[in-house]
């Protein structure tokens, strides 16, 4: 499935929009994570853990993305956003919305 940020696929003509598609993904923030990523907040660096956290969040939300549009017949899913929130007690919950529009290219 070609997924894309742009209006648009290069050099595709868009014949049909099948309509809005989109996936989430809420992830719990693991205290052994929130202990690491204390520390290396302390002593300078990367938080890998949180890093690998986001990674996986988007991948899921983009699939299931994809999923929606595969369901409807897309061949490409143009316009595509992500977007972060933090949520629950403490914001210990991420959630990662991926949202576009599905549709028919020729």
């Amino acid at each position: 499935m070609i997924t894309s940020t742009t209006p648009y696929v290069a050099e595709r003509e868009t014949v049909a929009t099948l309509g809005v598609v989109s996936g989430e993904a809420i992830i719990g923030a693991h205290i052994f994570r929130d202990l690491f990523a204390g520390i290396t907040n302390i002593i300078g660096g990367r938080a890998g853990g949180y890093e690998k956290a986001l990674r996986e969040a988007r991948d899921i939300a983009l699939q299931e993305m994809i999923d929606e549009a595969r369901r409807q017949g897309a061949d490409a899913v143009v316009g595509v956003d992500l977007d972060y929130e933090a949520l629950g007690a403490d914001n210990g919950m991420l959630m990662v919305t991926a949202a576009g529009t599905a549709v028919k290219l020729r």
